[in-house]
C-alpha cells in the first residue's frame, strides 16, 4: 500500500513537471508571451582596457640649505602654494655678512697692491729704455705686477663665494607648488646640504603611472602605435581615470611616456599620462583606474547585457523573424562600452533583437513583440 502511494505521488510530479515545460512551450491556446524587442545600436566605437596606477607630481624638491648655520625665520604656512623664487626660510646672515665684507676688503687691497705694482712696472720700463735700469729689476717688477693681478683674481673668486653664501642663507623655493609642513623650527641649526627643512610638489599638471602586460602592450603598438615613437608630450592618446569611490571615470590625461623596455622581473611595461589638475583636487600618491583605448574607432554593434542569455558554454540572444517567431543565435562578446555590451561576432546590426522577456520564450516560439529604440549611449 506504502509502495503505491509512492508511486501515485511520483506521478503527480513527474504529471506537474512535463505540464510545467508543456506550458512552456507555449500550449496551444494559449496567447503569446509578450516581449520587447529592438535594434541594436550601431555607432562608432573605440574599446576601453583599465588600468590601476598611481598619481605623482611632475616636480618634487627636497628643501635643504646650502649653508649651515641657525635657523633664524620661517617665511610660509605650512601646506601653503608658494611660487618659485619665494623666500621660505632664513638662515641666520650675520657671520656670512661678515664674510662678505672681509672678502670685499680683501679684494679692495688686492686691487691696491695691483696698481701700485703695475705703475712701478712701467717706470722701470722707461728707465729700462735709457739703460738706466737693470733687465732683471725690470723682470722682476713685471713679476710683481703678475703676482698682484692673479691675488686680485683670487680676491674676486673669494668675494664671489661669499657673496654665493650670503645669498645662500636665503632658502628659495626653485619651483611653484604646494608645500609640505616645516620639518625644522626656528632657533636649530642646519646643516648645509643634510638637513631636510621641507618638501615642495607641483600639482598641474600632474602625472598619472600605470604598467600593462606584455601581450596588452604589444597590442596597443600595432592598435594605437604607442611604444613607436609617435606619442609626444600633449600629443599622445587620450584617457580617462577615475579616483577612487567614482563611479564613472571624470579626469581626462594625455599619453605622453611609454618606457623603452619591458621590466624583467615583471613584464610589464611602464606608462604615464599627464593630467589637468587646475583645482589641485588630486594629491600626489592617489589611486586611479585609468581607461585607455585599446583599439582605433570601428563600427561596433551593440547590446544591452539583459538582451543575452546562455546555452551552456555558448552566449545567445534571440532573434525576431517572420510570424514574430524568435529563432536563437550565438554570439560572441566584448568589453561594455557606453552601457552597452559590444557583441563582437554574430549579429550585423540590422536585426530585430528581443531585450526583454527572454525568460519566457524558448526558440521556435510566437511571441508578442513591442518595439522600443534604444537610446546611443545607456544610462
Amino acid at each position: 500500500m506504502r509502495n503505491l502511494r509512492v508511486f501515485s505521488l511520483f506521478t503527480i510530479g513527474l504529471g506537474a513537471a512535463l505540464a510545467s515545460q508543456s506550458a512552456l512551450a507555449q500550449a496551444p491556446g494559449m496567447p503569446p508571451p509578450g516581449v520587447t524587442v529592438a535594434k541594436p545600436v550601431v555607432k562608432e566605437i573605440v574599446e576601453q582596457d583599465q588600468y590601476t596606477g598611481r598619481f605623482d607630481p611632475i616636480e618634487q624638491v627636497d628643501m635643504r640649505a646650502r649653508v649651515t648655520g641657525y635657523l633664524d625665520k620661517i617665511m610660509f604656512q605650512d601646506g601653503a602654494d608658494v611660487k618659485k623664487g619665494e623666500t621660505l626660510f632664513i638662515i641666520d646672515r650675520r657671520p656670512y655678512k661678515a664674510a662678505l665684507e672681509q672678502a670685499q676688503a680683501a679684494l679692495t687691497s688686492a686691487k691696491a697692491r695691483l696698481s701700485f705694482s703695475q705703475t712701478d712696472l712701467e717706470r722701470a720700463q722707461v728707465l729700462a729704455k735709457g739703460g738706466n735700469i737693470s733687465e732683471q729689476v725690470t723682470d722682476q717688477r713685471r713679476q710683481a705686477s703678475q703676482t698682484a693681478q692673479a691675488d686680485v683674481d683670487s680676491a674676486e673668486a673669494a668675494l664671489r663665494n661669499a657673496q654665493l653664501n650670503y645669498d645662500f642663507t636665503e632658502v628659495k623655493s626653485p619651483i611653484n607648488g604646494r608645500i609640505s609642513r616645516r620639518l625644522v623650527t626656528e632657533g636649530n641649526i642646519v646643516s648645509a646640504d643634510q638637513t631636510l627643512l621641507t618638501t615642495i610638489v607641483s600639482l598641474d599638471p600632474i602625472y598619472f603611472g600605470f604598467t600593462v602586460d606584455e601581450q596588452s602592450f604589444l597590442k596597443y603598438q600595432t592598435s594605437i602605435g604607442i611604444g613607436m615613437g609617435v606619442i609626444q608630450r600633449g600629443k599622445g592618446a587620450a584617457v580617462m581615470i577615475a579616483l577612487s569611490g567614482e563611479k564613472k571615470p571624470t579626469h581626462k590625461g594625455t599619453l605622453d611616456f611609454v618606457d623603452n623596455r619591458v621590466d624583467n622581473q615583471t613584464g610589464t611595461v611602464l606608462l604615464r599620462a599627464t593630467v589637468p589638475n587646475a583645482d589641485s583636487f588630486i594629491k600626489p600618491g592617489l589611486f586611479g583606474i585609468v581607461s585607455m583605448p585599446a583599439t582605433k574607432p570601428y563600427q561596433g554593434v551593440l547590446m544591452p547585457d539583459d538582451a543575452i542569455s546562455a546555452n551552456q558554454d555558448k552566449r545567445i540572444v534571440y532573434i525576431l523573424g517572420e510570424g514574430n517567431k524568435v529563432t536563437a543565435k550565438p554570439v560572441t562578446l566584448g568589453p561594455i562600452v557606453d552601457g552597452y555590451r559590444v557583441i563582437a561576432d554574430g549579429l550585423k546590426g540590422d536585426e530585430t533583437v528581443v531585450i526583454n522577456g527572454i525568460a519566457k520564450i524558448r526558440p521556435g516560439m510566437e511571441v508578442k513583440p513591442e518595439t522600443k529604440q534604444l537610446p546611443p549611449t545607456k544610462e
